[in-house]
């Protein structure tokens, strides 16, 4: 690495064993500049907003993944789409969902670009009878057919509305929050009570699922680890996981690792909303996942560290 400073080769040796230093952590900065296509992010953020894509024109991306004030959920247990209907899990942060090795809870789809489909075409949610539907919507709006042809040859199709509204998703990233502050070499952009909260969340093992740039996101973990946790749903069933995908015995009670980028912003929480409040959250992590005794001062500076996580809104 070469790193040019008019400070002089002291500034630049203590710069890299501060950068050496903090490369070693479990978790990693969010990057500040991400690749995207402008033109394509246009129509993608229009798409998102647009509620004509639903069957009663009632509901939007933007319904359930509110960028205004609720952090990219809807702050509810489960969202309600067309005709009052109620889902099945918790809607989680759009924000940072670029971020993730897989979407949804289940990790169904691959891509944000997969995850765009379903909505869309979801019954409970959006209500679209098909991709094909949203693209006879779109057809009929001379302005979408003009901004579809300006970046697409083939104009409005199934796959250019998903890449686009795809491509829109991959610019809400929450940069630059003061842990990743602290993490590029700015000592003092954590609190102490946040130092030692982000001591003990590595100490105490949190970091086994909770790592990565989206501080989770990268793995599929079982719900209850050392201790059965049966939650059930309004219909008192029990939501099987990823094995309702893969059919999978291993699979059972398995769910895609949550971001706690922005845990303390957006509750409630776990795949079915159960828990009220990021307390509850954490407790429910400490007995089921842990198994440890973690004193409450203790859990306490756990939550304070997770709000350094929380970066910049993007600008919509």
């Amino acid at each position: 690495m070469r790193v040019k400073t008019k400070y002089g080769a002291l500034t630049t040796f203590l710069f890299l064993i501060i950068h050496t230093a903090f490369a070693l952590e479990p978790i990693e900065p969010i990057p500040l500049v991400q690749d995207v296509d402008p033109s394509k992010v246009a129509l993608g953020k229009r798409l998102y907003f647009d509620q004509k894509l639903s069957s009663d024109g009632s509901i939007s991306c933007a319904s359930c993944h509110d960028l205004d004030s609720k952090y990219g959920t809807d702050l509810l247990p489960v969202s309600t789409g067309v005709a009052n209907a109620k889902g099945t899990r918790n809607s989680p942060t759009v924000l940072n969902s670029a971020l993730n090795f897989r979407q949804f809870w289940d990790g169904r789809a691959d891509t944000l670009q997969e995850q765009a489909i379903e909505p869309l075409t979801n019954p409970v949610e959006m209500g679209l009878e098909s991709m094909q539907q949203a693209v006879a919507i779109l057809s009929a709006d001379n302005d979408y057919v003009s901004q579809f042809a300006q970046i697409y040859a083939d104009g409005i199709t199934p796959t250019n509305i998903t890449e686009a509204i795809a491509e829109f998703e991959k610019t809400l990233m929450t940069v630059n929050s003061p842990f990743d502050q602290y993490l590029r070499g700015d000592a003092n952009a954590i609190s102490a009570v946040q130092k030692r909260g982000y001591q003990l969340f590595k100490s105490y093992g949190c970091t086994a699922c909770h790592q990565g740039v989206n501080v989770g996101g990268n793995m599929f973990q079982k719900f209850g680890v050392l201790k059965d946790i049966n939650l059930r749903d309004a219909q008192q069933q029990v939501d099987l996981g990823r094995y309702q995908v893969t059919k999978n015995e291993w699979d059972k009670h398995v769910f895609k690792v949550p971001s706690l980028r922005l845990a303390v912003k957006t509750p409630p929480y776990f795949h079915d909303g159960s828990a009220a409040t990021i307390e509850d959250a954490v407790n429910t992590m400490i007995e089921f996942q842990l198994g440890r005794e973690v004193p409450v001062e203790d859990r306490d500076a756990i939550i304070d560290f997770l709000s350094s996580l929380v970066g910049d809104l993007p600008e919509i």
